[in-house]
């Protein structure tokens, strides 16, 4: 009787193993996130602007489109517009530059925080677009608030 026990306990488990075996990896689609990692002024007062695509998802995704109203020390700067149409590994990020005529305010703001070598605050809040591997295309809302410092011994550059 002990030994049907064991040999049933056995096959329950050998069962149970192959079962987990099977469901392969998880698709987690998880919401993504945009910060500029980098803003440079050009000599013309356009700027460029490296924008951080951060994809948090476990399976890769192409981000097709964003449109990210920009906010800079409390002034509005514009909309961010591109389309990077790259793909972006699974809990991995890229940068992409995007040209920008910004808002004279921000522009001004910018030169302060330049000129003082002081940080200045910024939101970005829009939609990113994005297709999850093998999936339709999504929109994703963003709203993210971060800073921007002036980097030492690179005029016109925050990051």
């Amino acid at each position: 009787m002990n030994l049907r026990i064991v040999r049933n306990a056995l096959w329950l488990g050998a069962l149970a193993l192959l079962a987990a075996c099977s469901s392969g990896p998880v698709r987690r689609v998880s919401p993504p996130a945009a910060s500029i990692q980098q803003l440079t002024v050009n000599a013309d007062g356009s700027w460029k602007v490296d924008l951080r695509l951060q994809n948090y998802s476990s399976i890769p995704m192409r981000f097709d489109s964003a449109k990210l109203a920009l906010t800079v020390a409390d002034q509005p700067a514009g909309e961010l517009q591109a389309s990077p149409a790259i793909s972006i590994g699974p809990e991995s990020a890229d940068v992409v530059s995007v040209a920008f005529a910004p808002a004279v305010a921000a522009k001004l703001a910018v030169a302060e925080a330049l000129a003082t070598r002081r940080t200045v605050a910024y939101t970005l809040k829009g939609t990113m677009s994005a297709v999850p591997e093998d999936a339709k295309l999504r929109s994703f809302d963003v709203d993210s608030r971060n800073t921007l410092s002036p980097m030492p011994g690179l005029q016109g550059v925050l990051r």
